[in-house]
């Protein structure tokens, strides 16, 4: 199939708002504009969620948009409560304390939630699926952003499967394509990546083993090896390790 021939040529209308990506900020910001009346068309490279564990706490102000966007008591389901943080030394003593049980006084909701990034994504896309303003475009990738005319974005959408592409027209082009935005290099932004100064080992593990710990996080302040340590649900736990200068991650 050819370059032209597989190309759906664009509405006369434009859409009014195209987001690409629908990670959890993609999926907010199209049920925002839902519930002003705002249709949206999101693009996503992925046909499902993405798999791998990433984000894992959120505070009382995100609880708080997620309330509105409808979806706070499908959280609650794959939550749970945060304890707060706790600073021990190489020894495990504890250093100091700082709780985040309970709920804001300020907003009304729980000050800190422990969750996975994946379970999040997948009630945001099925809240996505109910909202008949939205409509998500899995398992496309946006290839070109170009401004045909004033007011007007122009996205060439390639499905991922099988290359056939699409050009939408929209009024707004939102990009929440995270760090290797194509949105971003297409309106000639840039960002300074400052990179990282340390190296860390991240091992997200499942288990129904009771590891009898304390419900918070857990800051180990070792000037060799500095260290944390989460329970993020009822069987999954997160260990982060810092890395020293001669050792790689495959080390371990």
């Amino acid at each position: 199939m050819d370059g032209v021939s597989a190309v759906t040529a664009a509405a006369k209308a434009p859409i009014p708002v195209i987001i690409v990506g629908a990670g959890p900020t993609g999926a907010c910001a199209a049920l925002e504009l839902a519930r002003h009346g705002t249709p949206s068309v999101v693009i996503d490279r992925w046909e499902g969620v993405y798999p791998q564990p990433r984000a894992v706490h959120l505070d009382d102000e995100v609880l708080r948009i997620l309330d509105r966007l409808g979806v706070a008591e499908r959280f609650a389901a794959i939550s749970r409560p945060g304890g707060g943080l706790r600073l021990v030394d190489a020894a495990l003593r504890v250093l100091g304390e700082f709780p985040r049980e309970g709920v804001s006084p300020t907003s009304g909701f729980t000050r800190a939630s422990m969750f996975d990034q994946p379970d999040l994504e997948g009630l945001l896309r099925a809240r996505l699926a109910e909202t008949p303003e939205v409509t998500l475009l899995g398992g496309h990738e946006v290839t070109t952003v170009e401004q045909p005319s004033p007011g007007r974005v122009r996205v060439r959408a390639r499905a991922i499967t099988t290359g056939e592409e699409q050009l939408l027209d929209a009024e707004v082009l939102l990009g929440c394509d995270g760090a290797n935005s194509l949105v971003r290099r297409s309106i000639g932004s840039t960002m300074t990546d400052l990179g990282f100064e340390q190296r860390w080992l991240v091992v997200d593990i499942r288990t129904g083993e009771d590891l009898r710990q304390w419900e918070g996080v857990h800051q180990v302040c070792d000037s060799t090896r500095a260290a944390t340590y989460m329970r993020i649900g009822p069987e999954r736990y997160r260990w982060e390790f810092q890395l020293l200068d001669h050792e790689t991650a495959a080390d371990f």
